[in-house]
């Protein structure tokens, strides 16, 4: 039968069921949203927007007859852009002995595992647009404190953040923080031994990946041309009706006096400072923005797309004194300043709501002729492993495979801390 399984299979799978979620530390904490039936996603190109929050807005006085208007739901798109996969071939030899087939069904576990946690933080390391640059090595407390302050600049909630630090950075911390670490208690899992504890506001994790951002190498850059601000809009229509804004991103115009400038880079605006969210109250701080494409040119003059988008209400138009993000629209020849100064690990902060993962799902049946089985992880991730054996030398194959995507729903509520940068 198609179906049929040993009883030292089925335990495997178990296994890796049970084991997959210790190990994945970052996924653990970003929002898991379960997308429609698989039709629907079939039929929409695995792509689905997500509705992000609505922003108020409040005027003076009783008389509010001129101060009506229609109100702007933005939305942003998660795709399922990620199908990993972990196949093997064993012969009638390598198959004496059941072992081999377990051990590699748990290796199996952890680089899939990796897989997801990779992808969440690669997402943050190319697109959180907030950033902490230190001179010198990472110290301690001081550090995460900054982020706090980052995020309670802007009005970002006071639950649910998280803080990951690559084992350099957190070696080089970790005198400071154990001394400020309540729970010492012996870990039990992948998960917990990754955790250091709450300090100053966000949940601190040891990682164990890098992701390395190379040093800015433009020169001379600047904002060229004026009026470069974006005014947020749900939706536009079109001959063949409306679509859909992903309004997490600018393309504006740059000038580049020598060098290039790449994906990833981290820059401010002379002149352009963050708002408080909901007060829209000017923070005294530059706002960080990130270059997440090259539209045209890395050198010389071109055009970029940034997030966050320049919302500076100089349209005047409710959706802009609504999203508004940034004090002031950037003047021409405005000074483009790169905080990227040396290559450094990319240690990612990032508000719990601000991302979120979307299970994916694919149709494996057994009466194609293979044997299936399937399941889910406590975080809610699809697993499925199918086995087939070939008559032609005995062998057979075997493959554990998962499908997700990730999303950024807000790039201003995840961002990197850069160390000894110059």
């Amino acid at each position: 039968m198609a179906n049929d399984f040993t009883k030292e299979e089925i335990v495997m799978f178990e296994q890796v069921l049970e084991g997959f979620d210790d190990w994945l530390v970052i996924s653990k904490n970003v929002e898991l949203y379960n997308p429609p039936n698989a039709q629907t996603m079939e039929r929409g190109s695995d792509r689905i927007w997500r509705p992000m929050p609505y922003i108020g807005l409040t005027y003076d006085g009783f008389d509010q007859s001129a101060n009506f208007g229609n109100i702007t739901q933005l939305a942003v798109p998660i795709t399922l852009g990620y199908h990993k996969s972990a196949p093997l071939t064993l012969s009638s030899k390598d198959l004496r002995d059941p072992n081999q087939l377990e051990k590699y069904g748990m290796a199996a576990k952890q680089k899939l595992a990796s897989d997801v946690n990779t992808a969440v933080y690669q997402q943050i390391a190319l697109q959180g647009s907030k950033v902490y640059t230190s001179t010198s090595v990472a110290s301690g407390f001081d550090d995460v404190a900054a982020l706090d302050t980052i995020f309670n600049d802007i009005g970002v909630d006071t639950m649910n953040r998280s803080a990951f630090y690559s084992s350099f950075e957190y070696n080089k911390m970790a005198a400071n923080l154990a001394s400020r670490t309540l729970d010492n208690s012996k870990s039990l899992t992948a998960y917990d031994r990754a955790y250091v504890g709450d300090v100053a506001g966000f949940d601190v994790f040891k990682n164990d990946q890098k992701y390395r951002l190379t040093l800015a190498a433009g020169v001379t850059v600047k904002v060229n041309g004026a009026n470069q601000y974006y005014v947020p809009v749900g939706h536009t229509t079109q001959t063949n009706g409306t679509t859909n804004v992903d309004n997490r991103y600018q393309t504006i115009t740059i000038s580049v006096g020598s060098g290039t400038v790449k994906v990833g880079d981290r820059f401010k605006i002379a002149g352009v400072n963050s708002v408080h969210m909901i007060t829209k109250q000017d923070t005294g701080n530059p706002q960080t923005f990130c270059i997440t494409s090259i539209v045209t040119g890395a050198g010389g003059s071109g055009t970029v797309q940034i997030t966050p988008p320049i919302i500076s209400a100089g349209g005047g138009s409710r959706a802009e004194l609504e999203y508004q993000n940034v004090s002031a629209t950037p003047a021409d020849q405005a000074v483009i300043t790169f905080l990227n100064t040396a290559t450094a690990t990319a240690n990612p902060f990032f508000k719990k709501e601000a991302i979120e993962i979307m299970p994916g799902s694919f149709a494996v049946e057994p009466q194609d002729g293979w044997g299936v089985l399937q399941g889910t992880t406590d975080l809610g991730i699809p697993i499925t492993y199918v086995r087939q054996g070939a008559i032609n030398d005995l062998s057979i194959k075997a493959r554990w495979d998962i499908d997700f995507g990730v999303g950024i729903l807000n790039t201003e509520m995840c961002g990197i801390s850069l160390f000894q940068q110059v």
